[in-house]
């Protein structure tokens, strides 16, 4: 029989394996309740940036924060093409000619505040109505209420190269929202900083070396939100015709034409293609050779629809990405019969689960002159047929767990833990006597609630968080619950922290990611009081490695395994 002190010593060893392990064993092991709201596309500087106490805006320095153009010369003024903020309306301060392309700006090179009068306050009418593109924004005050900007690319490639191996000073270059890419917004004046410091807050964690899991946008960091890797579309199409959907990019590694990023322009000219999956290792039918060093094969990892309904009404079978079958989240839960769900909101609509929580389409379809299957929401898809009748803000590629094949239609899984947000509402409401939240809980907003730019604004997307928030500490799971609040990715917005594996900066990282550094809140009862600073470096795996040490699963992938989980927060200071 081993001796008490050798058991003590492989019980140390075993915590010291796993990141994370040893704190798992107090704070972290009595929070029976976990639940993870998932907001869209804002960097930590955007956001984030003048919390107190954190390394934001105030600490970066120019190197880091002065942009500079394709042949590596730093920009005179920043170039505007929202609507809102270009010259006109705006007044020219500045001219550049550091390309070959002048232009006048009122706007240095450095980053500048949005939401303040006489650009795009979170009060201007400059937001799309619900469904209509809007390129470069909506000209004040012809647009709705609530204060948006136009969208910024958030693409795989592009913020490889926006990042320029960590001296983060390509933001500008690498963008079709150029100068945009530079503005933030005044934290304190968003409603998530105002709950949290008004009388008798929660207690929180802030944390700021928070890096998305993998570079590029919403798809790709859903995927990596649930399974901690890149989805494979297997044999891929690879012969230069319109179904093959590898990229092509340039010797800089861009897919991007000129005609999409003002600022750049490609040796390689019309012949890049920015597609759904990464660039070809054998490129077919006469495209260009993929340079070295590049990430390469047939990963999925911009936006592309799923085989399964829901996906975009008319997306055709050859261009939506076949089921995936390797583990989730959800089936390491599921596997050690811990509770659980996903909750979208506008799942019920999308999905066709007539008259369950959050439904709004009726008993049956209704007739148009373009449509005899319509739904009878005017909110829906004019295009969708009933009962599938998603919202125009539904984005189908936020829901990754409708790609992989154990939640398949029709299948128990999909019945048991694809649910509509209102039934988490629902649910937390009710829990007023007795929790009746499941073990984890997974929180999708809508669109027009989730703070993406382009469709919707900070202010709305902010309030629904607290309304969230607030719902969930007046309910008696608050005493044991761990709520992680964090951003999808970056939304094509700078940050002046280079992410792990780059310019030197230590920590688990692969060729899919991390990339720039997000926000993240932790709420729990066991912080301390006040609020604290977590220094701690995570990406989005974290949130998986959280989960999996408090419940015992195993790790998904070598990512997963190997970064910190977020326990961290029990042991950081308090910040006040």
């Amino acid at each position: 029989m081993r001796s008490f002190a050798a058991l003590v010593a492989l019980a140390a060893a075993a915590a010291l394996a796993i990141p994370g392990a040893a704190a798992a064993a107090s704070p972290l092991r009595q929070m029976n309740h976990v639940v993870v709201i998932y907001e869209e596309n804002h960097s930590f500087d955007n956001l984030y940036g003048g919390w107190e106490r954190v390394n934001g805006r105030a600490d970066a320095d120019a190197a880091h924060t002065r942009q500079v153009n394709q042949a590596g010369a730093p920009y005179r003024c920043l170039l505007q093409v929202d609507v809102n903020l270009a010259t006109p309306p705006q007044a020219a301060s500045c001219n550049d000619t550091t390309t070959t392309r002048a232009f006048a700006s009122a706007f240095p090179n450095a980053p500048f505040r949005i939401d303040v009068a006489g650009r795009i306050p979170m009060t201007a009418r400059t937001c799309p109505a619900p469904g209509v593109s809007a390129p470069n924004g909506v000209l004040a005050p012809t647009g709705e209420p609530g204060g948006c900007t136009r969208d910024l690319v958030h693409r795989y490639y592009q913020e490889q190269y926006q990042l320029d191996g960590g001296r983060q000073d390509r933001y500008v270059t690498g963008s079709d929202a150029v100068g945009l890419t530079m503005g933030f917004f005044d934290t304190r004046a968003l409603p998530i900083y105002r709950y949290l410091h008004g009388r008798g807050h929660p207690r929180y964690a802030i944390a700021d070396d928070f890096f998305q899991g993998a570079f590029g946008g919403s798809f790709l960091n859903h995927q990596w939100l649930v399974a901690a890797r890149t989805p494979r579309w297997p044999n891929a199409v690879n012969d230069g015709g319109p179904n093959d959907l590898h990229s092509v990019v340039d010797a800089n590694g861009m897919p991007t034409t000129a005609g999409s990023s003002p600022l750049y322009v490609s040796p390689l000219g019309a012949k890049v293609v920015d597609g759904a999956l990464t660039a070809s290792c054998s490129p077919g039918g006469g495209r260009p050779a993929t340079p070295a060093g590049v990430t390469c094969g047939d990963f999925a990892v911009n936006t592309i629809q799923p085989s399964f309904q829901p996906f975009s009404p008319g997306t055709a079978v050859e261009r939506r990405l076949p089921p995936q079958t390797t583990p989730t989240i959800g089936d390491r839960l599921s596997a050690k019969g811990v509770s659980w769900a996903w909750y979208s909101g506008g799942w019920s609509n999308a999905a066709g689960k007539v008259n369950a929580p959050g439904w709004t389409n009726g008993n049956g379809p209704v007739s148009t002159p373009t449509n005899p299957r319509a739904c009878p929401d005017p909110a829906a898809f004019a295009t969708a047929t009933w009962p599938n009748c998603p919202d125009k803000l539904f984005q189908f590629h936020h829901q990754p767990l409708n790609y992989y094949a154990s939640f398949a239609p029709g299948t128990a899984a999909r019945r048991r833990h694809l649910r509509d947000e209102a039934e988490f509402i629902a649910a937390a409401r009710g829990s007023q006597r007795r929790c009746a939240l499941k073990r984890v809980s997974l929180i999708k907003p809508i669109g027009a609630e989730n703070e993406h730019p382009g469709y919707t604004n900070v202010s709305t997307g902010s309030d629904h968080l607290v309304t969230l928030l607030r719902t969930i500490r007046a309910s008696r799971c608050a005493r044991d619950t761990m709520v992680i609040v964090t951003y999808d990715e970056f939304g094509g917005q700078w940050d002046h922290v280079p992410p792990p594996g780059l310019d030197g900066t230590r920590g688990p990282h692969d060729r899919m990611g991390p990339g720039t550094r997000i926000p993240a809140l932790v709420l729990a009862p066991r912080l301390r009081a006040g609020f604290v600073v977590d220094h701690t470096q995570h990406d989005t795996t974290s949130i998986l490695a959280t989960i999996e040490h408090r419940f015992g699963l195993r790790p998904l992938t070598s990512r997963d395994r190997r970064v910190r989980d977020l326990s961290s927060v029990f042991r950081a200071r308090r910040a006040r």
